[in-house]
C-alpha cells in the first residue's frame, strides 16, 4: 500500500537525513543572530521570518530555536527545502495577541492565519525536541468564531515531522491540506480535554501519510481524516494511503475517518494503537450532506482500549442517530461505507461497546469483525450494515449483549 514517497521518506527517516539534506553540511540560520530575542515577550516574528527567507529555497538550511527560550512569534510562512529546528526546552509560541492573526480563507470556510503555513512547498523539515506552542486559551471560549490552526501544510510535498511536541492549538493542531507523502514520528500533540476543537492531525484530501510513534491527547479528534466540506459544491479530492502505527491516543474524540468526507477517503491502515480514556475509538463518520461513493478500505489491527466511551463508533449519521430512521433519496453526498476491517482488538471499560448504524439507502458493507472483544456497560448496537464476525464478543453489564436491528445482514448474532 505505501508508495514510493513515503519509503523514500522512511529511508531517509532511518539514515537519519532531513529533507533539507545533509545536516553537517547544511547552513545554519540562527534566528538570534537575526535579532530575535527569546524573552517570552518580545515578538520575534520579523527575525524568524528573515531566516526562514535566508535558508530555505536554494540554500537548504536549517533555521535554529535554540538557547533553552521562548521565542513568541505571529504567523510565519515556511517555504521549500528548508529544515525548522526547535531545540529540546525551547519554545516557539504564538502570540497572545488576537489582532496578530489575520483573516484568511482557509479549506473553503472563513479561518485565521496559522502561526506555521507552507504554501506549495516541498522538501520542508520541522524536528527538533523542542515545544510548538499555539497558546490557544483565550480562543477556545468562542468556538464558533474563526479561529487560527497552528501548522497548516496548502498543497506541499515530502514533508517530515518528528521529535517536537505540537500543544495548545487555537483548534486544528496540524492539518496536512491537498498534501502528499508526509510523515510524523516521534511526536506529542497535546491539547487539554476542555479545548474546543484542538484535533490532534487531519489529513484533508491529503495523501501517502504516515503517522507513527505519537502521543496524542485532545480536547476533540486524536486524528481525523478528511475530504470535503459539508454541502460541497465539489469537487474535492479523496484522502488516501494512510499509515497510523503504534501511537498512545489518550484524551480525544478517537481516530476518526471523517465527518466532512465529500471527497472520499480510500486506504487507511491503522495497527498497534493504545486508546486510553479517549470518547471514541475506531470512528468511521458522516452524514447525507457530506459523503462520498468511495469510503472504505480500512483496516484497524491490533489495537487495545481502556475506559473509552465507544470504542467502535460507525455511522452515517452525524453528529448522532436519530431516533426514527427513514430511507432517503440516494444524492451525490450520499456516504457509502465499504470494506472494513477490524481485527484483533479489545476493549474493556466502555460505557457502550459499539454502534454501528448505515442509512436505510446506503448500508454499511461489507464489515468484518475478527477476533474482536469488547466489555462496557451497554452492548453494540447494529443497524443497516452486512457484517462478517469471527470470534466476535460483547460483554454488556446491563441489556443485551448485541442488538440487530432493521437491515443487518451476514453472521451477526
Amino acid at each position: 500500500m505505501m508508495m514510493k514517497p513515503m519509503l523514500r521518506n522512511a529511508l531517509l527517516i532511518a539514515a537519519g537525513v532531513g529533507f533539507a539534506g545533509n545536516a553537517c553540511a547544511a547552513k545554519v540560520c540562527a534566528v538570534r543572530q537575526y535579532g530575535a530575542k527569546g524573552d517570552g515577550a518580545t515578538n520575534d516574528s520579523i527575525a524568524i521570518q528573515k531566516a526562514i527567507d535566508d535558508c530555505s529555497g536554494t540554500h537548504q538550511g536549517i533555521v535554529s530555536l535554540d538557547g533553552r527560550v521562548v521565542y513568541v512569534s505571529s504567523p510565519l510562512i515556511l517555504k521549500s527545502h528548508m529544515t525548522l529546528r526547535i531545540a529540546e526546552g525551547t519554545t516557539l509560541a504564538g502570540s497572545a495577541d488576537h489582532a496578530d492573526y489575520p483573516d484568511k480563507e482557509e479549506f473553503k470556510d472563513k479561518g485565521k492565519q496559522a502561526l506555521l503555513t507552507a504554501t506549495n512547498a516541498e522538501d520542508v523539515t520541522i524536528d527538533g525536541m523542542g515545544v510548538i506552542d499555539g497558546r490557544g486559551e483565550s480562543w477556545w471560549d468562542k468556538p464558533h468564531d474563526p479561529r487560527p490552526r497552528l501548522i497548516v501544510f496548502d498543497h506541499c510535498k515530502h514533508v517530515h515531522m518528528s521529535g517536537v511536541t505540537v500543544e495548545n492549538s487555537p483548534m486544528w493542531q496540524i492539518v496536512p491540506y491537498y498534501s502528499d507523502d508526509m510523515t510524523f514520528t516521534n511526536m506529542k500533540v497535546l491539547a487539554p480535554q476542555s479545548s474546543h476543537n484542538t484535533d490532534g492531525i487531519d489529513p484533508f484530501s491529503s495523501s501517502n501519510i504516515v503517522i507513527d510513534h505519537l502521543t496524542i491527547d485532545t480536547g476533540d479528534d486524536n486524528v481525523a481524516i478528511k475530504s470535503g466540506q459539508p454541502d460541497s459544491p465539489g469537487p474535492d479530492a479523496p484522502s488516501r494511503h494512510i499509515v497510523i502505527t503504534d501511537c498512545t491516543f489518550l484524551h480525544g474524540h478517537g481516530l476518526s475517518i471523517g465527518s466532512e468526507i465529500a471527497g472520499g477517503v480510500q486506504d487507511v491502515r491503522a495497527e498497534r494503537i493504545h486508546f486510553k480514556g479517549t470518547d471514541q475509538g475506531v470512528r468511521v463518520k458522516s452524514n447525507r450532506d457530506r459523503g462520498n461513493a468511495a469510503i472504505g478500505h480500512f483496516v484497524f489491527r491490533d489495537i487495545t482500549m481502556e475506559d473509552v466511551r465507544t470504542p467502535i463508533l460507525i455511522s452515517e449519521f452525524y453528529p448522532k442517530v436519530p431516533d426514527t430512521i427513514s430511507e432517503e433519496k440516494v444524492t451525490r453526498l450520499t456516504p457509502m461505507f465499504d470494506d472494513i476491517t477490524i481485527e484483533n482488538v479489545t476493549a474493556t471499560g466502555a460505557r457502550q461497546a459499539a454502534l454501528i448504524v448505515g442509512l436505510p439507502e446506503s448500508r454499511i458493507r461489507n464489515l468484518k469483525l475478527i477476533h474482536v472483544h469488547l466489555y462496557g456497560e451497554m452492548g453494540a448496537i447494529v443497524q443497516y450494515a452486512d457484517v462478517s464476525a469471527t470470534d466476535f464478543t460483547v460483554t454488556a453489564a446491563h441489556g443485551a449483549n448485541v442488538q440487530i436491528g432493521a437491515g443487518v445482514r451476514g453472521n451477526l448474532k
